[in-house]
């Protein structure tokens, strides 16, 4: 038994260490407002258009205020005007192709215009998951113009929340948070083909679903978006991994959720319970995350438009199959450029996410993004190890790691 905690007890530390609920208690906040005003109100099948407008939350995560204001503002945007694309396919009754050829150019306009921004969370899967989702379910709406006034209120509400608490923090300090451009995700070419990618891999994916006669096409097609904002191959292939994975392990939780048929307020309370842990991991442990994600989704699912749940759990699962399995195999077959040459005029430093915590912060980090020790947390929370104590225990990050994996190992053994 002793052995057993031993064991765990490392593996608990590692999912919970150095995780912000800051960011995830604004992202539950946002959602638990007019959740709970619309679930008092009787009307649980509105939330699916509160829970989109939220993901607004989960952009500018690290940021300065006024800067992560202007990317909250984008963000929401890009979801609203995503949900309400998806409220109008619904009211035109366009087809089954008609909303995977929409999607696919929603995408890949979506994709460059995100680069450009440099929007974090990066990419435009979350636009592409309301659009597709919204138009599967806003044909049995009965107020379209409600669910639309819902989920842009809900993203501007985030919006606020943002701004007060990362000012909020600004001015306990006392400091000043210099302004700072984010250089773009991908430009040029690259973006380009990126965005290829996206239109590709939406197409093929719902296609193949249409055509096996699986239900919610827009899930294959939010599967196939997932492993493509990965940087590298072989993150491409671990996030398809985790998509798989963890949405496996979240319809076992949803199935008891489910099955019993609850009555729509406790869906609705779970609902908002379920978002806060799904922030808390998303950047941690994509696979963790989905696990509360999955159930999130398929709950507000079932509450816009009711079906049977069984058969909603294996479209599910057969969908996102389909979809991981197109987006790994396009983003591994399509190469991207080789990206331009960065400008001298720019210091090649990581993509300033301050707050006013990390500009006092003195520490080693290591950047597996841009492989380099750097001092302060300049760079995302998902892409540093450390803090070490100076700089050349820092930039020997990966071999301690290695070091530890493979005592850890000898250990188990």
């Amino acid at each position: 038994m002793r052995t057993i905690s031993t064991r765990a007890r490392p593996v608990f530390r590692r999912f919970t260490a150095d995780i912000d609920h800051l960011p995830a208690a604004r992202v539950f906040v946002g959602l638990a407002v007019p959740g709970l005003l619309l679930i008092a109100a009787g009307r649980t099948d509105l939330l699916i258009y509160a829970v989109f407008g939220s993901f607004t939350g989960m952009y500018g995560f690290a940021e300065a205020s006024r800067q992560r204001l202007v990317h909250q503002c984008e963000a929401a945007v890009l979801l609203v005007g995503a949900v309400g694309g998806g409220i109008v396919l619904a009211r035109l009754d366009a087809s089954p192709a008609v909303l995977v050829a929409a999607v696919a150019v929603f995408a890949a306009v979506a994709s460059p215009v995100t680069d450009r921004l440099g929007l974090r969370p990066e990419g435009p899967f979350f636009g592409i998951f309301a659009l597709g989702a919204i138009a599967m379910v806003a044909g049995a709406q009965p107020d379209p113009l409600a669910a639309l006034a819902i989920s842009a209120v809900t993203a501007a509400l985030c919006v606020v929340v943002g701004y007060l608490e990362s000012s909020r923090r600004q001015w306990r300090a006392g400091a000043c948070v210099l302004p700072v451009v984010i250089a773009p995700h991908r430009a040029g070419r690259v973006s380009m083909v990126q965005a290829g990618r996206y239109a590709l891999a939406i197409s093929i994916a719902g296609g193949i679903g249409l055509l096996l006669g699986v239900g919610h096409a827009n899930w294959a097609m939010a599967g196939a978006a997932v492993p493509l904002a990965a940087a590298n191959s072989r993150g491409r292939i671990t996030r398809g991994l985790h998509r798989v994975v963890g949405t496996f392990l979240g319809l076992a939780v949803t199935a008891p959720l489910l099955i019993p048929g609850p009555s729509p307020a406790m869906l609705g309370l779970a609902i908002i319970a379920l978002l806060y842990p799904t922030e808390l991991f998303m950047a941690r442990h994509y696979a963790v995350a989905l696990g509360f994600f999955t159930p999130l989704i398929m709950s507000m699912t079932e509450l816009a438009d009711p079906t049977d749940p069984l058969t909603m759990l294996t479209d599910r699962a057969v969908d996102t199959v389909i979809g991981v399995a197109v987006g790994v195999a396009v983003a591994l077959l399509i190469r991207e450029p080789a990206p331009a040459a960065p400008s001298t005029s720019l210091p090649m430093t990581c993509e300033p996410m301050h707050t006013v915590d990390m500009a006092d912060d003195n520490q080693w980090y290591y950047c597996i993004k841009h492989h380099k020790a750097e001092q302060g947390k300049t760079c995302w929370y998902g892409d540093r190890m450390g803090p070490y104590p100076d700089q050349a225990t820092a930039e020997r990050a990966l071999e301690i790691a290695k070091a530890r994996n493979k005592a850890a190992d000898a250990e188990d053994d």
